[in-house]
């Protein structure tokens, strides 16, 4: 029953930290399309007002004018629209979401004993503490170079450093899978930390500000749209780091701290492509094209690198002798593949433990999940979760010449 529950709630979670993370990316995308695509106003009143730069659009069949004051408007309305809460609502569910899927179960799910061995309790305060430790280290990279000269260029560089290093860090330390997934969460927690402790009381004092009469210090914006900016550049890899964990050729590497630090990189640099593309079709910058080609140069040097070594002789003997085995394989029956099962599956596949409501201790639950079993033991080695239980190459062999020879059970 509780790994029942456990099950709906990951769910739920994950349902509902996938929609406010749509709602949160959205707007973040949104508002740095409108500050790329603003042109200076052209209605005297508008200048005289203080707007910066303005947008004309159409959708859903109605016409908008947003326009953006340099500093304050000359009124502020009583009702304003504030965005927080998409932040705020993505990092709780996440962090629930983490704490049910990989804290609860770290002893399965954060360690790889042949990577680090250590007890859950000491896996989970880590990998809490990266989220922690990066937030401090980036923010103090922020506050100490941002103001020097090419203070921009320093802070990209040594954010993208900290960001490698992590990833490094985390994949020595942890399962594949997880330590993907962490630094993705590492980077996302800084995403709402900037939004809570930078953006929005920058805000808030902005607006105090505005109406109590006294002047707007500008270096409230300047820094929200700092952070902000640093958000958008950080989605694409956050993003790729949270599904990728679905995809074990990914984390499953010998590499794998480095093909994650390359895909997030590609993103970033996709990511700029689309920044800067509005500003181009202004008129106010080169074309952007560059970085698009970057990250996708940069995905297809990890697709080729991580492509399985294709060895024509094997396949050759392979398909030579396919039709002389036929009869062989046939014969591999679940007597014949039980002592893998019960070696390697049985611990949370058996009698006691029904892991996602799968049981293999039995020719007719093999039978019903025979697919399944195949997909992820033989194609993406996702299973055993972090090879627990010590499945060797052979005897996944062994599974996929009983699959491939039509699942007996009997």
């Amino acid at each position: 029953m509780e790994s029942y529950l456990l099950d709906w709630a990951n769910l739920l979670l994950r349902w509902t930290h996938v929609i406010t993370a749509i709602a949160w990316v959205g707007s973040s995308f949104y508002f740095v399309f409108l500050d790329s695509s603003l042109t200076p106003p052209v209605d005297e009143d508008l200048k005289r007002q203080g707007v910066s730069g303005e947008l004309w659009a159409v959708h859903g069949g109605g016409f908008y004018h947003p326009v953006k004051f340099a500093v304050s408007p000359p009124v502020l309305p009583d009702k304003l629209h504030w965005f927080y809460w998409e932040s705020y609502s993505t990092f709780l569910t996440g962090f629930a979401l983490f704490s049910v899927s990989y804290l609860w179960h770290a002893g399965t799910y954060l360690i790889d004993k042949s990577v680090m061995q250590w007890t859950p309790v000491v896996a989970g305060w880590v990998a809490v503490g990266f989220l922690v430790v990066f937030w401090v280290a980036y923010d103090a990279v922020c506050r100490i170079f941002s103001h020097r000269q090419h203070g921009e260029v320093i802070v990209g560089a040594l954010v993208a450093a900290l960001v490698a290093a992590a990833a490094y860090l985390a994949c020595h330390w942890f399962a594949g899978r997880a330590a993907f997934l962490l630094v993705g969460a590492m980077m996302a927690t800084a995403m709402t930390a900037n939004v809570a402790y930078w953006i929005i009381p920058g805000q808030r004092k902005m607006v105090a500000c505005i109406r109590a009469g006294e002047p707007v210090d500008p270096v409230h914006g300047k820094r929200g749209k700092q952070r902000s900016v640093h958000n958008t550049y950080f989605t694409l890899p956050v993003i790729f780091a949270m599904l990728s964990n679905h995809y074990s050729f990914t984390y499953s590497h010998s590499h794998n701290w480095l093909v994650l630090v390359v895909m997030m990189a590609a993103g970033a640099a996709i990511r700029q492509f689309f920044v800067l593309r509005h500003g181009y079709q202004l008129g106010r910058n080169r074309h952007p094209g560059w970085y698009a080609v970057a990250g996708c140069v940069g995905i297809a040097a990890v697709i080729l690198a991580l492509a399985p070594a294709l060895d024509n002789t094997n396949a050759i003997k392979s398909g030579a002798a396919k039709s002389s085995n036929t009869r062989a394989t046939a014969r591999l029956d679940y007597k014949t593949l039980q002592p893998v099962l019960e070696q390697r599956c049985y611990q949370c596949h058996g009698a006691a433990v029904q892991m996602k409501n799968v049981r293999l201790d039995s020719p007719q639950g093999l039978a019903a999940h025979a697919q399944a079993v195949y997909q992820q033991v033989v194609v993406t080695k996702a299973m055993p979760m972090n090879n627990a239980t010590g499945i060797t190459e052979p005897e996944r062999q062994l599974i996929r010449q009983w699959f491939e020879a039509g699942a007996a059970t009997e």
